[in-house]
């Protein structure tokens, strides 16, 4: 069975809407797919401002602002249709929209992206609010990639994503686990933006810097990394926690990007050892290891992940895609569209599986 997806996505950093026209692809029980069109729509400053400020409006604003971006939403939608000349190829759409609040201790999440806007404009179906089930059943609504990571990429024993945060997924004792290692360019970014750059282009900066011990130390000793899986961070680690512990140290910026790169690489360790390794002569999945997410483009940092990793004979894969959550989006909307279970409690800590997802027709 084919089904042709639009998948759209916006990420905390403001960079814009990433929008995909996939076509996935299952042939009993295995898929694949083909990326056709890919765009990455920048938004305004109107639009970075207020997104960036939804978190501090009043409930009645903040609606509106709910229905203003739905229909901002469509209208991308519509003109990236346009341009790629899509008319009549488009089975539906899954939007992830944008994630404003998410509180799991109190089953509450919430994204922009009104689901009715985006089917009013388009006259398309939609499916959205791709969290809420899972929280609503006691889950963490988060990580919600690794179960279409599992399903495109299901050669790799480990599946970690290089983004705003680290994560994992892979398999143990037949059950899929993910969590949140810790937080990355999120950080990365945030120190480069201190010397007034949007990010350190190939980790030159920290290649530059001198690892400070005592730092890392404390970084590695922080309690979060303790916690069991599954796990996940919330957003008040980085900025409440590690840029505080960072910034109070008596260091230049190139020594901090440095330490917080080996900080990356070591929690990454760590997170892998949670699993079983394969031994020398077992059959099944070898010892690898498929890197993804922004922080790919970092080749410092993955020298240093790869160095980290040696000792323990796993191979590392770097696979660089602009618009991978778009497309692991398009997947969990797919699944949702064939009543399939998207939401592990294994991964999410959920009280069980779920079909996550609003759908909206006309």
């Amino acid at each position: 069975m084919v089904y042709n997806v639009i998948g759209v996505t916006s990420g905390t950093s403001l960079a814009g809407l990433d929008v995909v026209f996939v076509a996935l692809t299952e042939v009993r029980g295995k898929w694949s797919y083909e990326i056709k069109a890919a765009e990455r729509l920048a938004y305004t400053p109107e639009w970075e401002e207020k997104l960036g400020g939804a978190a501090n409006l009043p409930a009645r604003d903040y609606l509106l602002l709910n229905s203003e971006y739905g229909h901002y939403i469509g209208h991308a939608i519509n003109q990236f249709i346009s341009q790629h000349q899509l008319d009549h190829q488009v089975h539906f759409i899954t939007s992830h929209g944008h994630t404003v609040f998410h509180v799991p201790a109190q089953k509450m999440t919430a994204q922009l992206g009104d689901g009715a806007a985006i089917v009013a404009v388009t006259g398309l179906p939609v499916i959205n609010e791709l969290r809420a089930m899972d929280i609503a059943l006691g889950g963490k609504g988060a990580p919600i990639l690794p179960i279409a990571e599992q399903l495109l990429f299901p050669d790799y024993k480990y599946r970690i994503n290089l983004g705003e945060n680290a994560t994992i997924a892979a398999e143990k004792e037949g059950q899929l686990i993910a969590a949140d290692i810790c937080p990355c360019n999120y950080v990365l970014d945030a120190l480069a933006e201190t010397l007034g750059r949007a990010y350190d282009d190939e980790g030159k900066l920290a290649a530059g810097g001198i690892t400070d011990q005592p730092l890392l130390n404390a970084l590695n000793g922080l309690a979060f990394y303790n916690e069991s899986y599954p796990r996940t961070l919330a957003s008040k680690f980085g900025t409440g926690t590690v840029m505080p512990l960072i910034q109070q140290q008596q260091l230049s910026t190139q020594g901090k990007l440095n330490t917080y790169t080996h900080h990356i690489a070591a929690q990454i360790e760590k997170a892998v050892k949670v699993f079983p390794s394969q031994k020398e002569g077992e059959e099944g999945t070898t010892n690898n290891l498929l890197l993804t997410g922004g922080s790919t483009a970092n080749t410092y940092l993955i020298k240093v992940i790869e160095e980290t990793l040696q000792p323990l004979n796993i191979t590392v894969t770097v696979q660089q895609d602009a618009f991978r959550n778009a497309l692991l989006i398009a997947l969990l909307g797919t699944l949702r569209w064939r009543q399939e279970s998207n939401a592990f409690a294994s991964v999410t800590g959920a009280e069980k599986d779920s079909v996550g997802g609003a759908l909206w027709a006309v």
